[in-house]
């Protein structure tokens, strides 16, 4: 079998493979003279030798690669690539001069233009959810402080003597403080599982345990409801990788949702399962009144709500949920949502066994 051939590798190659941005390397008169892999996967139809417009149609880019060309000076731009997903570049047009005859691409090469491309998507998508996050944030504890001043005000003049108002404001302000309250350590504690995220836990957890600690404390407000939980585990233990309070979190959410916005429906079935080869399946199922389809794929997004009143009335914070997906993500499992109208919601938790269940 002959040797196969390798192809030298030229100095316009050693340039741009130095990269570990996208980079292109073009001719004075926009050609492609070279690109590295990941130019190569940004833009598919990159070709050696043809024109940088075959496969890059952005007019202000192109602008920046031609004008760079005739005066060589540097040039930095912003673009914005739509499909297939959106995603924004700050793009350094460069002119390349080569330092010696070796240097040189051509033996009549007098320079080229160096394109490299900056990812900035992740960068403004952060900034993005920063932005809105303060400001749900400021949004929702705005509300509750304001109703607390007001009655502080109204307490301090014309209800300054009525016993009977007095006591109907404090308990509104009482209720109001323990909303913020709540908002608070939902937001300390979102923050401090983000800043864990990266970390995988190493302490062992009897899943099921949980489930039963959680099921047993909430079934008082279950009864307050007229509702029914029924909890059917597969086995007496199954042991997870995990933290213990972050996994007590999780269950303590779902199951307390279901109780709060299902309970039309009458019970709740809270069933463990194995799922092969090496997962645990834990389901909470309401059979209220179910979610509309267009609002399931945004319910672990921080603040949303399906119905912003009947959330507040029922002490939610709109945290909850975003908690339980970081929760899940962090232990390495995943999380799936089901829901009918008018049948009932289902939440799916799976993590993955640290030892088969006895």
């Amino acid at each position: 079998m002959p040797d196969m051939m390798i192809m030298p590798i030229t100095p316009a190659d050693a340039l741009i493979r130095a990269f570990p941005h996208a980079a292109i390397l073009a001719g004075n008169d926009g050609a492609v003279i070279g690109f590295n892999d990941t130019a190569s996967r940004l833009f598919p139809l990159l070709r050696q030798d043809y024109p940088l417009s075959f496969a890059i149609r952005d007019p202000s880019l192109l602008s920046a690669v031609t004008l760079t060309g005739q005066d060589r000076i540097p040039r930095k731009l912003e673009v914005m690539e739509r499909l297939p997903v959106e995603r924004v570049f700050a793009v350094h047009v460069s002119p390349v001069m080569p330092l010696s005859p070796v240097m040189q691409i051509s033996p009549n090469d007098t320079g080229s233009i160096l394109v490299v491309f900056d990812d900035l998507t992740a960068g403004r998508s952060l900034e993005r959810m920063r932005v809105d996050f303060i400001a749900n944030a400021s949004h929702e504890l705005r509300t509750p402080l304001a109703s607390l001043l007001g009655f502080v005000e109204t307490l301090k003049g014309s209800a300054r003597d009525d016993a009977a108002a007095r006591d109907r404001f404090l308990g509104i302000m009482e209720a109001q403080a323990q909303r913020m309250a709540r908002l608070i350590d939902d937001l300390l504690s979102l923050s401090h599982i983000e800043l864990n995220a990266h970390i995988p836990p190493r302490d062992t957890v009897d899943i099921i345990s949980v489930v039963r600690q959680i099921a047993d404390g909430l079934r008082p407000l279950a009864r307050e409801r007229a509702v029914e939980l029924q909890v059917r585990a597969h086995a007496q233990e199954a042991m997870v990788l995990g933290d213990r309070d972050e996994l007590l979190r999780v269950f303590e959410n779902l199951i307390e949702n279901a109780i709060k916005y299902g309970y039309g429906g009458g019970k709740i079935m809270i069933e463990t399962a194995l799922s092969p080869p090496d997962m645990i399946e834990m389901t909470v199922r309401d059979f209220g009144p179910g979610i509309a389809v267009e609002h399931v794929p945004r319910l672990t997004e921080r603040f949303y709500r399906v119905n912003v009143a009947a959330s507040r009335d029922a002490g939610g914070t709109g945290l909850g949920l975003a908690i339980v997906k970081h929760v899940v993500v962090r232990h390495g499992g995943r999380l799936e949502i089901e829901s009918v109208l008018g049948e009932g919601t289902t939440f799916k938790v799976f993590l993955k066994l640290n030892r088969l269940p006895s």
